[in-house]
C-alpha cells in the first residue's frame, strides 16, 4: 500500500485525518496502509473518495503485484 501512503503524505493528510473521514479507528487505518489488514473493495472506494480518485489510481499496482 505504498501508493496510498505516498498520496496521503503528498496531500499532507495524517492517519488520524483519514481515519476520521472513513469513520474507522486510527489503528485500523494504519493497518490498511501498512498491509497488515486486508482491504475490502468497499473500503478502497471510500479511501479513493477522500482523495477524489478512483480505487485503481491508488491500489491497482498493489493488487497487480499479488500474482
Amino acid at each position: 500500500m505504498n501508493e496510498l501512503k505516498e498520496i496521503r503524505k503528498k496531500r499532507k493528510y495524517t492517519c488520524e485525518y483519514m481515519a476520521n473521514h472513513l469513520k474507522i479507528s486510527k489503528p485500523f487505518y494504519w493497518q490498511i496502509e501498512n498491509g497488515k489488514r486486508r482491504l475490502s473493495y468497499k473500503m478502497a472506494v471510500k479511501i479513493a473518495k477522500v482523495f477524489n480518485l478512483k480505487p485503481d489510481d491508488i491500489f491497482y499496482k498493489d493488487f497487480n503485484d499479488m500474482d
